[in-house]
């Protein structure tokens, strides 16, 4: 069977020298566009480090599909450090660190940190990066238990929301007043060999809330630029997971553009797995496009709750 874990190693080539990553079409966020926590899965998955740890990302552009990219890796105070980059110019920088443990804590290794991954990257080790900073856990903004929940729109290829992406979550948020939530059941390409859940199922959910959190504020389309994930403990396999974000808790930076938000994921008994704080950033008229490919196969009602300027 084909998984999330066996498609990211697929994705990472170290023959010729240079450990370059080619991110498969699945993992699409925005068209053309790798979705943000699965490039932060790919990190992880070279770091290769035991829970917990923070994973971390800064994206400076877009990151395509299907095209071959250098990965240059290397160590920074205990941190394993990433810098993805084109023919031209770099794309993002990245940084996986441990954290002190948990009592609670498995020590469980992180999904894909086998010795072929690991000597892939200590041959590319030619840059550092100190971007990127430590996730803290945030608490969970109030629940207005009556207010209306809305759905949010699905798309056909979205690596988090396509219906028809066979390696997807196929995941389905909603908000309400107060929040964007969902609850999301694991499937099978998510399991790792070890039995728990792969990294990309937590980085993803995580960024596809703050994307949302991030367009209903301003009622525009954009990217997530600055992700810092921690991630608290390792999760079996078969544990749904709640994701929420408090709309009320995004906060604009002094460039209105740019939108701080706080995610938490959490299993069915409260644990908390993983929390996150990722910016979003407008772009704008980029909701235009989106749009017109939303129309195609969500309610217009839906489409246009989240962007009512372009969905009239």
């Amino acid at each position: 069977m084909t998984t999330i874990d066996s498609v990211l190693r697929r994705s990472l080539d170290d023959r010729s020298g240079d450990l370059i990553l080619t991110l498969d079409p699945a993992f699409q966020g925005l068209p053309d566009t790798a979705h943000g926590g699965s490039v932060l899965a790919a990190f992880d998955a070279l770091a290769g480090l035991s829970m917990p740890r923070a994973v971390s990302g800064v994206y400076r552009k877009r990151v395509p599909l299907a095209t071959p990219l250098r990965l240059a890796v290397g160590r920074d105070n205990g941190a394993h450090t990433f810098v993805l980059r084109d023919s031209a110019d770099v794309l993002a920088h990245g940084r996986v660190a441990p954290l002190a443990p948990d009592a609670r804590d498995s020590g469980v290794p992180g999904p894909l940190g086998d010795p072929w991954l690991l000597r892939g990257g200590e041959r590319s080790a030619r840059e550092t990066s100190a971007t990127g900073s430590v996730a803290s856990v945030v608490s969970e903004g109030p629940r207005h238990a009556t207010a209306p929940a809305h759905p949010l729109p699905v798309s056909r290829t979205c690596f988090a929301c396509g219906v028809a992406n066979k390696l997807g979550l196929h995941a389905q948020l909603e908000f309400d007043d107060a929040e964007v939530r969902g609850t999301w059941k694991p499937r099978a390409p998510f399991r790792t060999a070890g039995g728990a859940l792969t990294t990309a199922a937590l980085t993803t959910l995580c960024d596809e809330t703050a994307f949302w959190i991030g367009a209903l504020v301003t009622g525009e389309s954009g990217m997530t630029t600055d992700l810092a994930v921690t991630l608290h403990r390792a999760v079996p396999f078969d544990a749904p997971l709640t994701v929420t974000g408090s709309r009320a808790a995004a906060l604009p930076q002094a460039d209105h553009r740019y939108w701080d938000t706080e995610v938490v994921a959490r299993t069915e008994d409260r644990t908390l797995v993983a929390s996150a704080r990722i910016t979003f950033a407008v772009v704008r008229g980029a909701a235009r496009r989106l749009v017109r490919g939303m129309l195609a196969m969500n309610d217009p009602a839906v489409v246009a709750r989240v962007f009512p300027a372009y969905a009239r």
